[in-house]
Parts: C-alpha cells; structure tokens; sequence
C-alpha cells in the first residue's frame, strides 16, 4: 500500500474510550509510554477502545498490572490512513501477518525480546499509517484503535469529549 493509497483509506471519526488512574486524568491523551503491544517502552502510543465493553475486554490481559480504580475516559477522533487488520486486502497491500500482529508478546518482552507486533507498526508506520484497528481476542466482534500518531501536523486529531 502505497502512501497516497493511505492518505486515501480508512478515516475514523467517533468517541472512543480509554481506562485510565484518575490521578493522571490531565494526561489521558498523551498516550502510554510503556511497552505495549504496538510500542516499545517511551515510544508514545495511543490505545483506545471504540466501546466501554471494549476497554473492559482490553483490561483482562493486564490484570495483574491495573491498578484498582481506573476511570473509563472518553475522547473524540479523527483519523485517517489507519489500517484495520480486520481486512484481509488491507494486510495483503502493506505486507502485514494477522499471525505477527496477534502473537503473544508480555512474555516477549519480560524476556528481553522483540514481539512480532513491534515489526507490524514499523512497517505501516514505513507505509504511512498513522495507527490501526486490532480486533479484540478477548471478546470477538469489538475492536481497538492504536494511534502511533496525534495532534501534530497531518496526524489525527484527539481531545477530550465533552
């Protein structure tokens, strides 16, 4: 896929939602800055949910590290040049594997490796994209935006919702 056939794909536009600790609420649009299935540690990247339930079945893998009281924040977005993994011809024009963007990588990581899914961003962020759609494997049928990207120039957009 090329970049003008991106600049030309998927635009997002809704509210989205986001768990967050209360207690960093000012920062609930900077992104996370830890490893992430999508992001190396301090490499800044925007998960969302495009539902409630979809934050809920997010959670269920990081269990172990979410703290007690997250608050369920929701933004508004604007987004264009995603790639939804979700589509098959998608996957094919970027040379993405459905197989390397799902692979377990907590384990990965924890042993010092590099997660197939790292590889995945490198190369749709080569490609121009500025974030994807990643169904959710906990509860199929709903599914999660990852912005690489935002708020700076020819980015999408995100704010708060009122």
């Amino acid at each position: 896929m090329t970049g003008d056939e991106l600049t030309r794909a998927l635009v997002i536009r809704g509210t989205f939602y986001r768990a967050i600790d209360p207690s960093f609420r000012q920062f609930a649009i900077a992104g996370s800055r830890s490893a992430g299935r999508y992001s190396r540690p301090h490499q800044p990247t925007l998960y969302l949910s495009s539902s409630v339930e979809g934050v809920e079945a997010a959670m269920i893998a990081h269990r172990d590290q979410r703290s007690p009281a997250l608050e369920v924040m929701a933004v508004e977005v604007e987004a264009r040049s995603i790639v939804d993994l979700r589509d098959t011809a998608a996957l094919e024009a970027t040379g993405v594997t459905f197989a390397d963007a799902i692979a377990p990588w907590q384990e990965t990581v924890a042993s010092g490796g590099t997660p197939s899914s790292w590889a995945v961003r490198d190369t749709l962020v080569a490609r121009g994209a500025n974030g994807l759609i990643d169904p959710s494997r906990k509860k199929p049928g709903l599914w999660h935006l990852v912005l690489f990207r935002w708020n700076e120039a020819d980015a999408p957009t995100v704010r708060l919702a009122k």
